[in-house]
């Protein structure tokens, strides 16, 4: 009796908690499964279990995610998906022409501006022949200057990098497919018409370089994640230049410091003069894709997006990179930046590369 008595009694607690729990959480608090695409230079933070904390915790969601470039997600199937995740504007208005107004928000979340990943031997070489400098830490390459040297077909050891085969290359993700390849699609398209921003009559004009600039480059990875990874794995033979973002490399530093050690003086990131922001909009297709962009936009979020995954938000807003980071170089604001081409414009970029 008295056993049954000390079950029921604990039975009673147990239910108590949990009424006491479910009412500290607020009505309605349950942990819901919420799907999207995401493009891959972001799954770093979506894998960290601090984020996945801070969402089960304070939001009752679990976030999962399918990885595609940003120009692949707008045409991915939608059915079951609450989100996407691209990083730029180029794919929202592509996701707004194909269906229209048919989501619920679409806001900025983070930003990163996009840059170049040398060895420091071919940074080095670059700085001898005049295309790049260094103004106090940070290494600068005037993109025109490059851009010419690949188009004429110039040589690596021209430059004085005999161990390195062929002509020079700058590697980007594929421009049809992912979004860094993308905007620097745009920002080349930019240099060829003088650093003005492109337009259809430039392009009419400079489609033909631009082309043959891509096709210089041969397969194009479709993940800037993957093309990253590469890089830091492949060493200078394979990838001497890659594009890629600023958070990439701060991500990297952050989540990897015994890896950085090593690699650290073999890298040099190279701001073009100017660059483009990589805007990344967070796409709300549904209510639970809402419940996950006002998590992403909260405090806890956007200081994690930044301290340890190298997002610039509003927390990183006039903070010196080499504060937060075990890396040098980084600027505390990225002030030469051009605007990329409007939408049609980058429609005509891609399609120029296509055909």
């Amino acid at each position: 009796m008295k056993g049954r008595i000390a079950g029921l009694a604990i039975l009673v607690l147990v239910i108590a908690a949990a009424f006491v729990y479910q009412s500290l959480l607020g009505p309605g608090f349950q942990e819901t499964a919420i799907n999207g695409y995401l493009g891959g230079e972001k799954s770093g933070l979506f894998e960290d279990e601090r984020f996945a904390r801070a969402m089960a915790k304070k939001h009752g969601i679990s976030v999962h995610y399918k990885k595609a470039g940003s120009i692949d997600m707008v045409s991915a199937p939608l059915e079951g998906m609450d989100y996407l995740f691209p990083s730029s504007y180029t794919a929202l208005e592509l996701y707004k022409q194909k269906y229209g107004p048919a989501y619920k928000r679409a806001e900025v979340v983070f930003n990163s501006p996009i840059v170049l990943y040398a060895r420091k031997t071919v940074a080095q070489a670059f700085k001898q022949q005049g295309w790049a400098h260094t103004e106090g830490e940070t290494d600068y390459i005037d993109l025109r200057k490059l851009i010419d040297a690949v188009l004429a077909d110039t040589r690596w050891s021209a430059i004085g990098l005999d161990e390195l085969y062929g002509n020079i290359f700058v590697i980007s993700t594929d421009p049809l497919k992912s979004n860094s390849g993308n905007m620097f699609a745009g920002l080349v398209a930019n240099m060829l018409g003088g650093g003005e921003v492109a337009d259809g009559e430039s392009l009419e004009k400079n489609g033909r370089e631009l082309k043959r600039f891509f096709r210089k480059l041969g397969y194009l990875e479709s993940s800037s994640a993957d093309l990253f990874n590469s890089f830091l794995k492949t060493g200078i033979g394979a990838k001497p230049v890659i594009v890629g973002y600023e958070s990439q490399i701060l991500e990297f530093s952050a989540r990897h410091p015994e890896d950085w050690k090593y690699v650290k003086d073999d890298i040099a990131v190279l701001y073009p003069e100017p660059t483009v922001w990589s805007a990344h909009p967070f796409i709300a297709l549904s209510e639970n894709g809402e419940r996950v962009m006002d998590a992403l936009l909260g405090e806890e979020i956007q200081a994690l997006a930044w301290e340890t995954h190298g997002f610039r938000t509003g927390i990183a807003s006039g903070q010196a990179a080499d504060k937060a980071f075990d890396i040098q170089g980084v600027p505390g604001q990225v002030k030469k930046v051009i605007q990329l081409p409007n939408p049609d414009a980058m429609r005509k970029i891609m399609d120029i590369i296509a055909h």
